[in-house]
């Protein structure tokens, strides 16, 4: 805390007797120290003999910053309260050596309960395999989390397992930069009764691998708890630019679970208009089961879908049905089927339009238009490399391929970046797929890595005629796309 010393015969409230030209700098310097907290923010540094005894202290602003080594005793996140601005961070090292939590039979690894406005970053969660442990766990009422640059490995003792999960009421957690491995669930945000919802999250720039179970699950929502804060009706959860993989290691039968499925929101009062906008995404493989599961409000969006052992994207009823369902300009390669949209509510759009499709059964949907659908064994025909190992493959349209008449892209403008390909060139409506181009491809060969981030640079304009552009992009710090949130990682990753 910065003292005020107010001068001789000063009782602490009073400036006169100063010159008056600072007058003024004195009175805000006694209005900031007045409030507990403002211009307190420090930077502690721990150690694995001493880092338990300085978290309870954390105040709003402060960092925790954790040197390399072991660190035994777990990490407890429990009744920590940052302020918007001024977010508690506890940090690892950025790059070299790592701060290590192992698993323990007792307890979550980072165990976050009743908090608001943390920040977890740049830790490494070793599970160990120890069965019935989840490496980050939320429980009671959380909400503005960040779990960033994460490596969560040895968390596949069992498929009830979870890298990173909530077991609360949760809100706009950011869940960012995270490599999680082998772990029986990726990410398991949301409870099997549907009670405890995770609501307007931003998930992007993850690497899952392998899990035994789903990659990423977000729960169905019952209606929502009252009196908590959480935010009102007709918010978005974003998923995006994450690479999702099941190649290996995956449950059969019926504990076959998808890379990504995501439940519905509350059929009544607030959150019945929420919209699950996924974008961006690269699924890669699941021998058992589908790519892609959903039902309710979904904005499925240029991904890049390749599955050689089965179905990629399967949108059905589970524990609701299908609402508004618009996928549009996605690239799916499926050695069975494609795209399907089956069984929704009366009353709804429900669309699939501008996809490039290549699969044993195509498209499956009601109202469908402007996709290009042809059999799985015709992709290369239509793609620069569909064989080969991961990293040489490249669906990119081969020159002059998957273009059409320009579809309208105005009806899909209330969602983030809907006029922004795969790879963040601007679209003009012409092009069938995930990609705005031909030819040579540009940007990102899908692999197994955490993928770049698009950049802050202006990206090319597809040129290929028709359509008006849509507004430009926001580039990183700014508001509106949520592009700022990856400012952070372009020098990390």
């Amino acid at each position: 805390m910065i003292g005020v010393r107010f001068g001789p015969g000063s009782d602490g409230r009073s400036v006169r007797g100063f010159p008056r030209r600072l007058r003024g700098l004195y009175l805000l310097i006694a209005a900031l120290t007045a409030v507990p907290g403002i211009l307190r923010a420090q930077v502690f540094h721990g150690t694995p003999s001493d880092y338990r005894s300085l978290i309870v202290g954390l105040a709003p602003g402060d960092t925790l910053s954790l040197a390399a080594g072991t660190y035994r005793s777990g990490l407890p996140i429990i009744d920590l309260h940052g302020v918007p601005g001024r977010a508690i961070v506890v940090t690892g090292p950025a790059r070299g050596a790592p701060a290590i939590f192992p698993g323990r039979p007792c307890c979550n690894t980072v165990q976050i309960k009743d908090s608001s406005y943390v920040e977890i970053r740049d830790l490494k969660l070793d599970g160990r395999d120890i069965p019935g442990i989840d490496g980050v766990n939320g429980r009671g009422v959380t909400h503005h989390i960040t779990i960033e640059g994460l490596t969560i490995v040895g968390h596949g003792g069992d498929q009830q397992d979870v890298g990173i999960s909530t077991k609360g009421p949760a809100w706009d957690w950011v869940i960012r930069g995270n490599t999680i491995i082998g772990a029986g669930t990726g990410m398991y945000l949301g409870n099997s009764p549907g009670d405890d919802p995770f609501v307007r999250g931003i998930i992007e720039y993850n690497l899952m691998v392998d899990t035994i179970g789903y990659n990423l699950q977000i729960k169905q929502q019952n209606p929502r708890p009252t009196g908590i804060g959480m935010p009102p009706d007709g918010g978005r959860t974003i998923i995006r630019y994450n690479v999702f993989t099941k190649a290996h290691g995956a449950s059969s039968g019926a504990m076959a679970r998808p890379n990504l499925l995501v439940g519905h929101f509350p059929l009544t009062g607030a959150g019945r208009n929420d919209v699950y906008e996924i974008y961006g995404n690269f699924f890669w493989q699941n021998p058992t089961e589908a790519l892609f599961q959903g039902e309710g409000n979904i904005a499925l969006y240029d991904n890049v879908f390749v599955n050689d052992f089965g179905d990629a994207v399967n949108i059905q009823p589970q524990h609701g049905v299908p609402r508004m369902v618009r996928v549009f300009d996605n690239t799916v390669v499926a050695r069975d089927s494609g795209i399907q949209v089956i069984g929704g509510a009366a009353g709804y759009t429900r669309e699939v339009i501008g996809n490039a499709v290549f699969a044993g059964s195509p498209i499956r949907a009601a109202y469908r238009r402007d996709n290009v659908a042809v059999p799985y064994a015709a992709a290369g025909d239509f793609l620069n490399r569909i064989s080969g190992a991961l990293g040489g493959r490249d669906w990119f349209p081969r020159p002059g391929m998957l273009t059409g008449v320009a579809v309208d892209l105005r009806p899909f403008q209330a969602f983030t970046d809907y006029n922004r390909d795969f790879d963040g060139t601007l679209r003009d409506g012409t092009h069938r797929g995930a990609y705005a181009g031909s030819g040579v491809n540009p940007g990102w060969i899908p692999r197994l890595e955490i993928r770049p981030p698009l950049g802050v640079i202006p990206v090319p304009v597809a040129t290929s005629g028709g359509g008006v552009p849509g507004p430009v992009k926001p580039v990183p710090g700014s508001p509106g796309s949520g592009a700022h949130l990856v400012t952070r990682m372009r020098a990390r990753y």
